[in-house]
């Protein structure tokens, strides 16, 4: 019979008799034919405790995976708002703790991830359950639990696969209390970028088993971020391929060197995009404050596999015409950073501008001004940084060529009203920089490139930008382009020449208050690049110029 035992066993309770159809009679013994009968008894379950972390955008919240293997119908739980992904990890974990040679206990095990009222998602919470089902069943030493975040995705095989959101997890974990992370191999240069923190990176599930039992076998993982920063070397495109348009490239050095928002407007074939894709070479390097800012948004974006562990360069994101408000911004159930936020510190390009919806465009306006951008969705509220400098490109008419010398323009001036009534006034105002971009002559399509490489440039960008720096060095601003009124009324003084020549230009063009702000933040950064301390009626009358598409039909 079934339920028959030998003698000092316990008889098996009616309802464990089923079990016996799906496991042997060996592992039903091991068990303990009591094991109903003791949970009766009050007899309390093993409980472990594994640290790990979820993301709320870029922030870091320090999860509870509490387990708890208990006498019982064999079977997993998870609770605590997991989402299908976490929920999933049961049968990987399973089949990743018996494919590395340990017991999987045949018990009831209940895993609970705290805070309970936080949504968990994505699957680097499987490391941290599989660690906690064998400290909970005693097959690994529980002491180092308490120190450590464990995060990392199982396969089957045992095998620990990278996960996204490494580094802000890291950034975190020492306002946490946490001594260091465990992750996949994969994750650990990612995680080491943080300084004060001890990562250990391990490539399967038995090395960290091994790990906790014998900790002082390991090495932290060590990496010198400053180090790997200043040995990046830019490969982009150079400035010195660009035949003529002397007056764009003029452009691009000030938008440099100020971080000032450009548009180039012109004819089909005259440069415009080759322009704006040389402007990444002559913006200076990157801090390491700005490009763990950056890369921190680029590993909660599950990018930064094919960037290294460090974003060394300063990002260039150019969407395509059809991208859809959410993609520029951001979102999803669980928001993720937009284009405009991986564009963060670097540029976002917008080929052929108009051809954007304007829906989409006017999601563009807050981030500009305040430089994050919000997402709100019902359960939860999340910002990303957006500080980008935006660069577009757009034809002068539907047809392309109104005021070209040599094609003709065959759009009718209502055609042309509707083109540019594509781009709000207000979408206009905030951007610094608007440059006629005119075809080339023959003989500058024949010549050999005769101007300066990105390299020379650079370093008047820079020298510029060191200006600026020493300027606001009390101040959190970095550049020009992000000045307030405040800024502007000591920084940008005019005397009686300039104001008069300033005045008359809102008077013509009709510029709006957010405009002439400013022209007066172009011409400090012009300013910055002559070494003049002071504005100068020559420094407002070239920043003047380019606005002159304000008002454009």
């Amino acid at each position: 019979m079934a339920n028959e035992c030998t003698e000092g066993q316990t008889p098996l309770p009616t309802d464990v008799a089923p079990l016996r159809k799906s496991y042997p009679d060996d592992l039903i013994d091991e068990i303990g034919y009591g094991g109903i009968e003791s949970r009766e008894k009050g007899t309390n379950g093993v409980l472990a405790r594994v640290w790990s972390a979820a993301l709320i955008g870029i922030d870091a919240v320090k999860v509870g995976v509490e387990t708890d293997v208990s006498n019982g119908l064999p079977g997993i739980v998870v609770v605590g708002l997991p989402d299908t992904a976490v929920q999933e990890s049961k049968e990987r974990v399973k089949a990743a703790l018996k494919n590395s040679g340990y017991m999987y206990p045949l018990r009831r095990i209940v895993i609970n991830l705290t805070p309970a009222d936080l949504r968990k998602e994505g699957p680097s919470f499987d490391l941290p359950i599989s660690i906690g089902i064998l400290a909970a069943s005693e097959q690994v030493n529980p002491q180092l639990l308490g120190d450590y975040l464990f995060l990392g995705e199982v396969s089957l095989d045992g095998s620990l696969r990278p996960v996204a959101g490494v580094l802000p997890i890291a950034a975190a974990a020492q306002k946490m209390g946490i001594s260091g992370l465990v992750v996949p191999v994969g994750n650990a240069r990612e995680a080491a970028v943080v300084e004060g923190l001890s990562v250990y990176g391990f490539s399967c599930l038995a090395d960290v088993a091994d790990f906790l039992n014998r900790p002082e076998a390991y090495s932290p993982v060590k990496v010198d971020a400053r180090q790997e920063l200043a040995g990046s070397r830019f490969a982009g495109l150079d400035l010195k391929e660009v035949k003529g348009q002397t007056h764009a490239r003029r452009a691009l050095e000030i938008a440099a060197a100020g971080g000032h928002n450009l548009i180039f407007v012109g004819p089909p074939g005259s440069g415009k995009t080759m322009l704006a894709r040389r402007l990444p070479g002559i913006l200076p390097p990157l801090t390491l404050a700005e490009a763990l800012e950056v890369t921190q948004l680029y590993s909660v974006a599950g990018l930064l596999r094919d960037r290294g562990f460090l974003v060394s360069d300063r990002p260039f994101r150019s969407p395509h015409h059809s991208a859809s408000g959410p993609s520029l911004v951001g979102g999803g159930s669980y928001p993720k950073p937009g284009e405009i936020s991986l564009a963060h510190r670097g540029i976002l390009f917008l080929d052929e501008l108009t051809e954007f919806k304007r829906d989409v465009l006017e999601f563009l306006r807050q981030p500009l001004e305040d430089g994050y951008v919000s997402i709100s969705r019902t359960r939860q509220s999340v910002s990303f940084p957006a500080q980008f400098t935006l660069v577009a490109s757009t034809n002068p008419c539907p047809c392309g060529y109104y005021g070209d010398p040599v094609q003709p323009c065959t759009c009718s001036p209502r055609h042309r009203e509707q083109y540019w009534a594509r781009l709000s006034g207000p979408l206009m105002d905030r951007i610094d920089l608007q440059v006629a971009v005119n075809r080339l002559k023959p003989e500058e399509i024949t010549q050999h490139p005769t101007g300066e490489d990105s390299q020379t440039v650079r370093a008047r960008v820079q020298a510029g930008r060191d200006r600026a720096a020493k300027r606001f060095q009390s101040e959190t601003i970095r550049c020009n382009a992000e000045m307030q009124s405040r800024h502007l009324r000591q920084w940008c003084q005019l005397d009686d020449s300039s104001r008069n020549l300033l005045e008359g230009a809102i008077r013509k063009l009709g510029l709006s208050a957010r405009a002439t702000d400013r022209i007066l933040k172009v011409a400090r950064t012009i300013a910055d690049l002559a070494g003049d301390e002071t504005l100068k009626p020559q420094h407002v009358a070239e920043a003047i110029q380019y606005r002159t598409f304000d008002r454009m039909q």
